[in-house]
């Protein structure tokens, strides 16, 4: 669990940078891909809350969706600190200057985040991979996270033990609508009978139970969370390699379509990026999910 004097300390120290250096979705992309891609709306040199224009000014505006899962948060609560997206929305928030009580959290759906048009929100967290087809109608952060897609099933389902994906191709396997996880089902695992689309992980997490699908596909640390708390016998089946070319999926904050914010929302990213805060985080939250066997 988080402790709050350790998210303070590292709040405090991204907030000093900030003073110095003030999906179905196509392919994902690289790290320095996501962060040319993200830069495309204003890059101000002041990136203070008194410059900033926030939906609401003087509060930083935070989205994810209901429930929000671990081990990105804890407890369905993003306004605890807790878990690794809420851990780094505070992060960004006090590199740009907001202290916690000036951040405000709110609801929206994965899917409604990334569809065209205004938004009620300042930054949205809820591990969207950043792609260049939702590049089209939302703007991206630089990556906080990049990830492997991962299979996982229940001891007695035709899927474990499965080593490989051969293994997989005949099994019937689901994956969240409109995610990226759905795109690698197709795309990597290529299985003969097309994949059952789900309107949330839980209802993924329920087809599994009830015998509908064989495996589900998400994230790897969603895949440990799943195998750990809401499957009985549940078994991580592997991670999927890195596709061919060496692009990565990586996890970025959405915005507005030429969001003022952007540019700052990113610098703070890479700021923590580079002073080591994200990878603390990640050690913290997900160390649980560092291996996993490569299914090839």
């Amino acid at each position: 669990m988080l402790r709050r004097p350790l998210l303070l300390t590292a709040l405090a120290g991204a907030s000093l940078l900030a003073v110095a250096g003030c999906a179905p979705q196509e392919g994902s992309t690289t790290a320095a891909e996501g962060a040319s891609g993200a830069a495309s709306a204003s890059t101000s040199s002041s990136c203070t809350p008194a410059d900033l224009q926030t939906l609401v000014p003087g509060t930083f505006t935070v989205a994810t969706d209901t429930p929000a899962y671990e081990p990105w948060f804890s407890d369905n609560d993003p306004g605890n600190g807790q878990g690794y997206e809420s851990a780094v929305a505070y992060a960004v928030a006090g590199q740009l200057g907001y202290s916690e009580d000036q951040v405000s959290w709110v609801v929206a759906s994965f899917n409604a985040a990334i569809a065209p048009g205004p938004k009620d929100f300042d930054v949205d967290i809820n591990q969207f991979s950043i792609t260049e087809e939702r590049k089209q109608a939302v703007d991206f952060s630089t990556p906080y996270y990049e990830v492997a897609q991962a299979v996982v099933t229940t001891g007695g389902s035709a899927a474990a033990g499965v080593t490989d994906l051969a293994g997989l191709k005949d099994l019937r396997l689901g994956a969240q609508v409109g995610t990226t996880s759905y795109s690698a089902i197709t795309d990597q695992i290529a299985p003969t009978t097309g994949p059952s689309v789900f309107n949330s992980n839980d209802d993924a997490v329920a087809a599994l139970v009830a015998g509908q699908v064989d495996a589900i596909v998400v994230d790897l640390p969603t895949a440990f969370y799943m195998a750990a708390a809401q499957l009985d016998d549940g078994e991580v089946v592997g991670q999927l390699e890195t596709p061919t070319g060496g692009a990565t999926d990586s996890f970025g904050m959405v915005l507005d379509k030429g969001s003022p914010l952007t540019g700052c929302v990113s610098r703070a990213v890479d700021a923590l990026r580079e002073d080591g805060t994200l990878d603390r985080l990640q050690q913290q939250w997900l160390d649980e999910a560092a291996e996993a066997p490569v299914l090839t």
